[in-house]
């Protein structure tokens, strides 16, 4: 995970923020994405897709956030 250690924390936030809001109308892609997850209707691969292409900058956010503090105490 030192890969990520390296990724400086405003580079991964603006990644984070600018994929997870992309498109910004009329719904974010992660907004609908996880709604229609909710709902139980994520069934297509460009969907799944995009769950995870919107969503995995914020998932390294949390881990890196939780890797700081745990490692930096």
């Amino acid at each position: 995970m030192k890969w990520l250690d390296k990724i400086p924390f405003p580079t991964l936030i603006i990644i984070a923020v600018l994929l997870g809001l992309a498109p910004f109308s009329p719904q974010p892609h992660l907004v609908e994405k996880l709604q229609m997850l909710f709902a139980g209707t994520l069934s297509k691969p460009i969907d799944i897709f995009d769950l995870v292409l919107h969503g995995a900058p914020l998932v390294l956010l949390a881990i890196k956030t939780v890797r700081h503090f745990k490692y930096n105490n």
